[in-house]
């Protein structure tokens, strides 16, 4: 876990000392100039590629559904309690095989992978009642809880042989 955090601490830190000296060397160049100068822009795919959401989970429920994800739906990363693109990767490859999700496997928790997670809370039992709307309310993070729940000691059972 710690050289992950540290490598996201680094990029971050970069991302914004790049950020400061682009706009420090364009704002001098911006009054010698009577032409607007350009501003950098940050694509939001590269800032999707550190998002987490554990949509309510706790770091040990997190960790319960990566192994879930690692056991069942090829996995690969570390348990380390956050569920970024990588999990929700997985988690999507489960949710198109078995709960109708249609969309890419992005890691992206969009509405269609929200639509998907509350097919699957629903119909697998894990108390989901509210409308699939792809909104991931109170109704949908508590189904979510009880199923990471559920989870638990799935990393800890003995590999099927």
């Amino acid at each position: 876990m710690r050289p992950r955090l540290f490598t996201r601490a680094l990029v971050g830190i970069t991302a914004v000392v790049g950020l400061a000296a682009g706009s420090l060397a364009g704002a001098g160049a911006g009054f010698a100039a009577s032409a607007p100068t350009a501003h950098r822009v940050v694509s939001s795919d590269s800032v999707a590629l550190f998002a987490v959401e554990n949509l309510g989970l706790s770091a040990g429920q997190a960790q319960n559904i990566q192994c879930w994800l690692r056991k069942f739906w090829s996995y690969p990363d570390a348990i380390d309690g956050q569920l970024g693109t990588s999990s929700w990767q997985a988690y999507q490859r489960a949710l198109k095989h078995d709960w109708g999700y249609t969309g890419a496997i992005d890691g992206i928790v969009g509405s269609g992978t929200v639509m998907a997670l509350q097919r699957q809370m629903r119909d697998a039992g894990w108390g989901y009642t509210g409308p699939i709307d792809g909104v991931a309310g109170p109704d949908t993070r508590a189904a979510f809880k009880r199923f990471a729940d559920a989870c638990e000691g799935v990393c800890r059972q003995p590999a099927a042989p």
